[in-house]
């Protein structure tokens, strides 16, 4: 990302982890093993199904939704954060299998995760991606930015998906910006965003099998690796929420490496992508954001213009009074966007 997106971005990662307060069991062991290990649901809303959206998928298509149960093996989380309706945020560290990189990873599971009329269902996934490095803390981590405890609430009223949230670091060090991409002699940071991470994930939760239950959201530079990932991988994953991006890599590593850049590039992507057939099978959900107070509009509506076509669908969050910030994200994720994306994603599926 520019120098600016990069200092602006950083300065909200450092302001947001000063902001967060130590709960009494943070570093205590806790478990996402089921129904039995999250906070009790009250009897009054055992029995109400999860709201969400109109036009989401809450039951089961024809074919039925695949759930896919953990695979294992167990990953050994600590508490990071304990949310107000008792939901926790869990910290592991991973040792990526297929890119050979070892990093944090945080999790949150809604409340709906361990009500027992969803024990066999899986649920939708959100890969929450910071501004800035990212590196060594992903700071969607903390309480103080309200992303879990607002899309609980959004859930509850219908406006989202309850979606598992996972915020792995971004980068591999605090030096550089590898643009979420295996860049050549260098950490590979793009096979552990779009393997390592779904493989951790797939081993320690209920998940769906097919691209339908999985997405990316990110700010800044994790808005750019989010928007490249869905476009590289859309057989993997269905949706963004990409907000204050910038829609062409600029890592400096990349110098030597045009061939690969290009292969990394969401406008080159988005070229190709677009000139596949639409349809189900195919199509891609980018939702862009952005504030008035912040530049890139114009880059972000070139984009949109340029490559809304076939499979390629695409929305623009225009955020009034915005900064570059996390703050002003999460509030137009609420003016529509996380609605979005829900819209076209699989939601978990009760008991019959």
């Amino acid at each position: 990302m520019n120098q600016r997106t990069r200092t602006l971005a950083a300065a909200l990662a450092l302001a947001s982890v000063a902001l967060v307060t130590g709960c009494s069991d943070e570093g205590e062991p806790v478990s996402f093993d089921g129904p039995s290990a999250g906070p009790s649901v009250p009897a009054s809303e055992a029995s109400r199904p999860a709201p969400a959206p109109t036009s989401a998928r809450t039951s089961a298509p024809p074919s039925g939704p695949r759930t896919v149960l953990p695979t294992g093996p167990k990953a050994r989380f600590t508490t990071q954060n304990t949310l107000d309706d008792g939901t926790k945020i869990g910290m592991a560290t991973l040792q990526g299998e297929k890119s050979g990189f070892t990093g944090k990873v945080w999790v949150w599971a809604p409340k709906q995760y361990f009500d027992p009329k969803y024990a066999n269902s899986g649920f939708p996934v959100l890969i929450a991606l910071p501004g800035g490095n990212g590196y060594p803390n992903n700071y969607w981590m903390g309480t103080d930015l309200k992303l879990q405890s607002s899309i609980s609430k959004w859930a509850d009223a219908g406006k989202s998906l309850p979606f598992i949230v996972v915020m792995p670091v971004l980068n591999p060090d605090d030096r550089f910006y590898y643009d979420g991409s295996d860049i050549p002699g260098r950490p590979k940071m793009g096979t552990w965003m779009t393997e390592d991470v779904p493989d951790f994930v797939r081993a320690n939760f209920r998940t769906f099998a097919s691209r339908d239950g999985w997405a990316f959201m990110g700010s800044s530079s994790g808005g750019f690796v989010g928007l490249k990932s869905v476009l590289r991988h859309p057989e993997k994953f269905k949706a963004v929420i990409a907000s204050g991006p910038d829609t062409e890599p600029d890592s400096p590593l990349w110098s030597g490496h045009e061939q690969e850049r290009q292969a990394n590039n969401p406008e080159r992507l988005a070229q190709l992508y677009g000139a596949k057939p639409a349809g189900p099978a195919n199509d891609v959900y980018l939702a862009f954001q952005i504030g008035t107070r912040e530049s890139g509009l114009k880059n972000l509506k070139a984009f949109i213009h340029t490559y809304t076509k076939g499979p390629v669908k695409t929305r623009l969050q225009v955020i009034p009074d915005g900064g570059h910030n996390a703050r002003t994200y999460v509030r137009g994720m609420g003016d529509g966007s996380i609605q979005w994306i829900s819209e076209h994603m699989q939601g978990p599926v009760s008991a019959p």
